[in-house]
Order: C-alpha cells, then sequence, then structure tokens
C-alpha cells in the first residue's frame, strides 16, 4: 500500500513538472513567418502574386504558401531601380534590413511619402488598389524583418495583430500651377470594381502663339497604369478633332467596345493622329529638360489627356489626373525637342508559349536621345534596347521588368547617334492564355514600343 501511494505521488509530481507525456499538452506557438504567410500574405497578396498572373509574370513574385519564402528572403527584386539601388525583396541583415527590403518600401504605408517621392520609379505601394495593411500588420513585419526574417521561431507578438488601423495615406492633391505655364486637369472619375478604365479628355490650350515647354509634371490618384498627352499634328482633319471637355471612355463597363444598340463607343479614327509629348507610368513625374531644349506646342493646340486606370480591388476607386506645362520664352530655345515611338505592330504570340520579338530601327538624321521608356501590356516579362550601329553598337542602354510602371532611363550625357545609326529593341512575352495574341490597343492584345524623347 505505501510503495503504491509512493508511486501515486511520483507521478502527480512528473505530471506537475511536465515529465508525464500522457496528459494534455499546452499549444505550440505558431513560428512569425507562418502568421505573416497566412494571415497577412495569404489574405492580402495571394490573389494577386499566384503563378500564372499578370502581377506574378510581371513582377516574378508568387507569394503562395509553397515558395513565398523563397521567393522573398534574399532574392533580388525585378524593378530595375530597385535592383539598382541594391535592394533585396527581403534583407536578413537585421538592423539595416528595412532600408535594404524591397517588400518594406512597397508595404510601408507610414512612409508613403518616401514610396511616392523619393523613390517613384519603385511602381505602386502594396496592395495594389486596395487598402494598406494595418498599422499592427506592418510592425509585425517589420519585426520580423528586424529580427533577420527567419523562417522559424518566434520574433514578433501576434497581439500586435489586434491593432487593426490603418495609416492614414496623404489626401491626393493637384500640384501647384506652374508660375509661367498651364495646368490641365482630367477627372475625377469613376472605375467600377475588378474594371479596367481608360479615357481621354481633350483640351484646347487656346494659345496664340507657339508655346514653349521645358518641364512636364503629372500627378495622379492611385491604380494608374499610364498617362499620356498628345497633340494632333497640323493635317489632322477637322472632323478627327475630339469635342473639347468631353470624357471618351475607350470601352464600356462589359470590356465591349458597342451599346446595347451597336453604337460604337470610341472613335478608333482619333487615336490614328496622336502625336505623344509625355509620357508616365508613374504617379508622379516631375521631368525637365535640360536648358535651352524645350517643346514647341503649335500656336491653336489642344492636348488629348489619356488616362488608363485598372481596379483590382472589390471596390469603386475614384481616378483623376494632372497634367503642368511648364514654359519657357522663345529666346531661350536653342533646341527643339520631339518624342518618337518605335512601334513594334507585328506581333504575334502563340498561346501557351514564351516569345521573344526583336525589331530593329535607323534614324534618318543626326539624334540627340534625352529619355527612353518602353510600353506593353501584362504578358511582357523583359524589354531591353540596345544601341545599333557605331562605336557603341550592341550596348545595352535601357531594360525594363515591369509592364505596368516602366522605368523612364535619363541618358546624361545625351546618347548621340549618327545618321544611319539606331536602337534594337527585344521584348519577351510569356503569353499564358488560350489564344493567339497580336498588336492591340487594350490588355487583350499587346504592345511593343519604344518612346523617347530627342532633338
Amino acid at each position: 500500500m505505501a510503495r503504491s501511494r509512493s508511486a501515486s505521488l511520483l507521478g502527480a509530481a512528473m505530471w506537475l513538472l511536465g515529465g508525464c507525456d500522457s496528459g494534455p499538452s499546452a499549444p505550440k506557438e505558431q513560428a512569425t513567418w507562418e502568421v505573416i504567410q497566412t494571415n497577412i500574405l495569404s489574405a492580402n497578396c495571394t490573389s494577386c502574386h499566384t503563378a500564372g498572373t499578370s502581377f506574378a509574370r510581371q513582377s516574378g513574385l508568387v507569394l503562395t504558401e509553397d515558395v513565398a519564402y523563397s521567393q522573398l528572403v534574399n532574392a533580388a527584386p525585378r524593378n530595375p531601380a530597385a535592383l539598382t539601388d541594391g535592394l533585396m525583396r527581403v534583407s536578413d541583415k537585421k538592423l539595416a534590413s528595412l532600408d535594404q527590403s524591397y517588400l518594406w518600401q512597397k508595404i510601408n504605408a507610414q512612409d508613403h511619402e518616401s514610396l511616392d517621392h523619393d523613390h517613384a520609379a519603385y511602381g505602386e505601394q502594396m496592395p495594389m488598389g486596395g487598402p494598406s495593411l494595418t498599422t499592427g500588420e506592418l510592425e509585425f513585419i517589420r519585426q520580423w524583418i528586424l529580427a533577420g526574417a527567419p523562417r522559424k521561431g518566434v520574433v514578433a507578438d501576434p497581439a500586435l495583430l489586434a491593432d487593426t488601423r490603418r495609416p492614414e495615406a496623404e489626401p491626393f492633391s493637384a500640384p501647384a500651377p506652374p508660375a509661367n505655364g498651364r495646368q490641365l486637369h482630367l477627372g475625377p472619375f469613376a472605375v467600377s470594381a475588378n474594371f479596367e478604365r481608360e479615357v481621354f479628355y481633350y483640351q484646347p490650350l487656346n494659345n496664340d502663339a507657339d508655346l514653349y515647354v521645358n518641364r512636364f509634371e503629372v500627378a495622379m490618384q492611385p491604380g494608374s497604369h499610364h498617362f499620356l498627352a498628345y497633340i494632333f499634328p497640323g493635317y489632322t482633319p477637322a472632323h478627327i478633332i475630339p469635342q473639347p471637355e468631353v470624357l471618351r471612355d475607350l470601352r464600356d463597363q462589359n470590356n465591349s467596345y458597342v451599346d446595347e444598340n451597336g453604337n460604337d463607343l470610341f472613335d478608333w479614327r482619333v487615336m490614328q493622329y496622336h502625336q505623344p509629348i509625355a509620357i508616365s507610368q508613374l504617379r508622379r513625374l516631375d521631368y525637365q529638360f535640360p536648358p535651352g531644349v524645350a517643346q514647341r506646342l503649335p500656336a491653336g493646340t489642344g492636348i488629348d489627356l489619356n488616362a488608363h486606370y485598372a481596379n483590382y480591388t472589390g471596390q469603386e476607386i475614384q481616378a483623376e489626373a494632372y497634367f503642368n506645362l511648364h514654359l519657357i520664352e522663345p529666346s531661350q530655345v536653342q533646341h527643339e525637342v520631339e518624342v518618337f515611338a518605335l512601334s513594334n505592330f507585328d506581333i504575334d504570340l502563340p498561346p501557351g508559349q514564351v516569345t521573344t520579338l526583336e525589331k530593329e530601327f535607323r534614324f534618318k538624321e543626326k539624334r540627340h536621345i534625352l529619355q527612353l521608356v518602353s510600353h506593353a501590356h501584362d504578358r511582357m516579362v523583359e524589354f531591353r534596347a540596345a544601341v545599333l550601329g557605331g562605336p557603341r553598337d550592341g550596348e545595352l542602354i535601357y531594360t525594363s521588368y515591369d509592364w505596368e510602371h516602366a522605368p523612364l532611363i535619363d541618358l546624361s550625357p545625351p546618347l548621340v547617334l549618327e545618321e544611319g545609326q539606331g536602337l534594337k529593341i527585344t521584348a519577351t512575352y510569356d503569353n499564358q492564355t488560350d489564344r493567339r495574341l497580336f498588336f492591340g490597343f487594350t490588355r487583350k492584345d499587346e504592345m511593343m514600343i519604344l518612346y523617347g524623347y530627342s532633338y
């Protein structure tokens, strides 16, 4: 009896000390990375960053549970500006990691001004077009990065996620009008949930004399794909010029080009006469030509403003754009700049295949090229431009891996190409659809254009 009682006491003591494995065990605390994957990435990011989506193709980033960690930690970003700045998607350097982590730059809505102004070439804040991560989610990720972004272990308190406040983004505001120039305004207009809306809006400048533009500014509401400003050459037939200050939609709510009565919703003839003067795939752009260089806008010029928005959220968003033209006096102009568009219209992308296209362009006169930017749609995974001919033949001067926010490359000093020299453009597309894709103005098809300023 005494032995039995001693055994019972010993067993009880072992149970109290946690030495008996036959009783209930305490629940294992979830690793910080697992919480990030389940509660944050899967809830906010994988709807876009899943294998096969346009976002995954253009960013090279998949955030589903099977690959997210290896895709993030110590992986190089595809964004050219972030790559040039030496960022990793997520760095494991602990104290230095926040400044070196592209993910943090993209999600940190508490310092959105840095992304909007200091690092505009990094692209849009994420999640794209939707609400920012909560204050608690951001702090949870921040602590994980500062701890070296480990895959295992608990390095952040899950109680942080209870803070569901969201950082208040700076309200969108118009840039100050130019002291000497014009300010044009497009919108605001609504973009429905899960819908692309592209609009045009023609505004006459009512200028009696030629104007010389030395600097452009563009400011857009979040969710933009691109902004372009066009003028019409002098040979444009009068009936082609759009009615002033009327919003013209490229497509209707059902992504078709005709209404229920079969009426065309867009006059495609207008686009055949468009001559671009400014291009931006960044929300904010402030670009100035070198001293003495300006773009001439002839007397009687009107500008057709074009904004393309893609709303990937489940709620309606508001779109809006401002365009500032800063002028200089004619006596200050030494060189007149113009925009060139090197376009490959011969696009044929078989379904389910990766296709690379090349096209060469040679100039008929000497050119000083100041800036380059590409334009394509969401099947593009790489865009390159190289010098054609001369001592720099074959030199790569432009790359882009981001169809939606292609980088603007400034060439300072200008790239000088002699008569007969030119540029070779190369673009690679991943057509994961079940149909052939050709050249087209919407994301149903593809484009391959290199824009540039030159004189």
